[in-house]
């Protein structure tokens, strides 16, 4: 990531994937990783670049037992597009 914008890191709950068939809570959790970097960063979905790390993450224990919590870094632009990669832990 380049240096210039705003860094912030966040801890995303995935406990509302429970309410999912179990067959679909790793796509649900994907889709709740977007709604709620929309909702805290205030940016349009169109405009959140998530790096394919997340996605691995979510989708490592197949697709019904996705972790219930994720550490996402996000980089937001001056141009209003966020960028958002795995924390360190």
């Amino acid at each position: 990531m380049v240096d210039t914008g705003e860094e912030q890191v966040y801890t995303i709950p995935l406990r509302a994937v429970k309410y999912v068939p179990r067959w679909q809570r790793s796509k649900k959790a994907v889709s709740e990783v977007f709604r709620y970097l929309e909702r805290h960063t205030k940016t349009d979905r169109k405009l959140i670049r998530m790096n394919p790390e997340i996605s691995e993450k979510i989708w490592d224990r197949g697709s019904e037992k996705p972790p219930s919590k994720i550490r996402v870094k996000t980089m937001k632009f001056e141009d209003g597009v966020v960028e958002a990669e795995l924390a360190a832990e």
